[in-house]
């Protein structure tokens, strides 16, 4: 089992910056890769940003060049800086744990960008 913590939502203008930050516990040695989804009102969940075990990092061509993954493996935290919000950001922004057969995800964190 692995639990998710996300945090670091809000409200934000267009152009501004927000750094989300999501806490992971339990069995994070099963951990292979760590990704962002985001749900947008009325929308599917999407994909944004994945970090591998190796550190590797892929990004959705929406965010791409304005959003960064990182992580802190001695404080169990995946990161993701959103640099040049955008209005069409504005989604719940969730965590998920990509584990040998299982995924497990986050309860989210709310992010609004006004224009």
């Amino acid at each position: 089992q692995v639990q998710l913590v996300e945090s670091g939502g809000g409200l934000v203008q267009a152009g501004g910056s927000l750094r989300l930050s999501c806490v992971a516990s339990g069995s994070i040695f099963s951990i292979n890769a760590m990704d962002w989804y985001r749900q947008a009102p009325g929308k599917e969940r999407e994909y944004v940003a994945q970090i591998a075990r190796d550190g590797s990092a892929n990004y959705a061509d929406s965010v791409k060049g304005r959003f960064a993954i990182s992580r802190d493996n001695v404080k169990n935290t995946v990161y993701l800086q959103m640099n040049s919000l955008k209005p069409e950001d504005t989604a719940v922004y969730y965590c998920n744990a990509d584990t040998i057969g299982m995924y497990y995800w986050g309860k989210g964190t709310r992010v609004t960008v006004s224009s």
